[in-house]
């Protein structure tokens, strides 16, 4: 094939892309409910509207200028803890206070088609597009004023990281292919050692982010590795351990299925109240813009939860092969968090006024009229260890009055001497959120 011939390909292809696109942003399917009426035990859910070509609506990023910042609740005050960072997404604090801070992105993907040329440049559109810095960075606060005035290197050459979790003299990192592990020294401003994989990952497709978390007594460790496809619409195969929870003894080279059905659990953390895992989930798209909630959920070991089957329970999606025989063992997430809010950070913990809860970064939809998310939320928890009332606003003013993205939140860690801590991917800041 002669190049001219290929520069005609490609240009036709981008055209079909762009029309595609068009169509998408100027006949998109407009929400009837708010996102607060598909939110808690009991949302509101509408009639499935099924879509072959998605709504398009992200907020088109300008990032925080003239000294803008996010907007904190009443009897919270909201600052920078660390700025020019590279992409930041995810945060983890050490024992003695050091915070580690995962700047990173999507390894790099290779577009085969039409979806996957739109999905790029809803990425740049979005602010995802730039590439992965494939860094762990240390942030430290010697003088105790709230912001860090020390930032190193801490591990580089990292292929996506993303969730850390320190076990003894070992700092494991999940890689978006492998979980990882690394010899740790208390002080510690880097790790040059080359580090060991405990096991691989499935590597590729949407959900790249693998968050790991160890248990209290730090016997094991668990992973979330998120689905490859929105509704397994290459095949089950592709799916194989995806869409699930993995849990990998502490010492050994093995893992287990946890959970299954979590079409793409990332935030994990311990409820201190039960003892047990929660995690939050992303849901599926293309069901209109209603539909399907991302949630907040307990983990119960051996539970399936419904991807790609059904969502919220017993909720059959018809894009997909029907399988009643799973229905009846299929478990009903615990509290949604609203449509296509692009829920990712979880944290357990109190600040002022938000007692006994957890905390949420909600990265914001792409796919939604109007948009959700963009902001860290609260859900009040009840002395049995479950969801106990409304969600509320903890840090909203990420998009700005004309609904351009300032920021985005995404991964939210409860200080040890308190206050929060939130990762502005967009922003490229850490932020930090205390009591008055």
């Amino acid at each position: 094939m002669r190049w001219y011939h290929r520069i005609l390909i490609v240009v036709a292809i981008l055209a079909v892309a762009l029309a595609i696109a068009w169509f998408a942003l100027t006949r998109p399917d407009v929400a009837k409910l708010t996102p607060e009426a598909v939110s808690g035990a009991k949302p509101n859910l509408t009639e499935p509207r099924i879509q072959s070509i998605p709504t398009i609506k992200v907020a088109s990023v300008v990032g925080w200028q003239n000294g803008a910042m996010p907007v904190a609740a009443q009897g919270l005050q909201v600052g920078a803890f660390a700025t020019g960072l590279d992409h930041p997404r995810w945060l983890y604090e050490l024992p003695n206070g050091d915070v580690l801070v995962a700047e990173t992105n999507s390894p790099p993907r290779k577009a085969s088609g039409i979806a996957d040329i739109v999905m790029g440049w809803l990425m740049n559109k979005a602010g995802a597009g730039v590439p992965s810095a494939d860094r762990i960075s240390l942030l430290r606060d010697t003088d105790g004023d709230g912001k860090a005035d020390v930032k190193t290197a801490f591990i580089t050459g990292v292929a996506s990281p993303f969730g850390m979790a320190l076990v003894g003299d070992r700092l494991y990192v999940g890689a978006h292919n492998a979980l990882l592990s690394y010899p740790y020294t208390t002080g510690a401003t880097s790790i040059t050692a080359k580090p060991e994989q405990i096991v691989a990952l499935p590597g590729g497709g949407n959900h790249w982010a693998k968050n790991v978390v160890a248990s209290p007594d730090g016997k094991f460790l668990y992973i979330g590795v998120g689905s490859s496809t929105n509704i397994a619409e290459k095949g089950m195969e592709q799916e194989d351990k995806r869409a699930a929870i993995w849990e990998v003894p502490v010492g050994q080279k093995t893992m287990r299925i946890y959970a299954s059905g979590l079409r793409n659990p990332v935030g994990m953390a311990w409820n201190p109240v039960n003892g047990q895992l929660w995690t939050v989930v992303n849901e599926r798209d293309m069901l209109g813009s209603d539909l399907a909630p991302d949630y907040l959920t307990m983990v119960d070991f051996g539970a399936f939860y419904g991807w790609p089957y059904t969502y919220w329970g017993g909720n059959v999606d018809k894009r997909v092969e029907e399988r009643p025989d799973l229905q009846q063992y299929t478990r009903r997430p615990d509290y949604a968090l609203g449509p296509h809010t692009a829920s990712l950070g979880l944290a357990f913990g109190s600040l002022g006024a938000f007692q006994n809860g957890a905390f949420i970064g909600q990265h914001g939809s792409w796919n939604r009229v109007p948009v959700s998310g963009y902001k860290v939320a609260f859900v009040p928890f009840g002395a049995n260890g479950y969801p106990a009332g409304p969600m509320r606003d903890v840090l909203t003013g990420f998009l700005n009055k004309d609904g351009k993205a300032q920021g985005r939140p995404v991964g939210v860690i409860a200080r040890k001497n308190g206050g929060l801590l939130v990762a502005d991917d967009v922003g490229n800041v850490v932020w930090r959120v205390t009591a008055k």
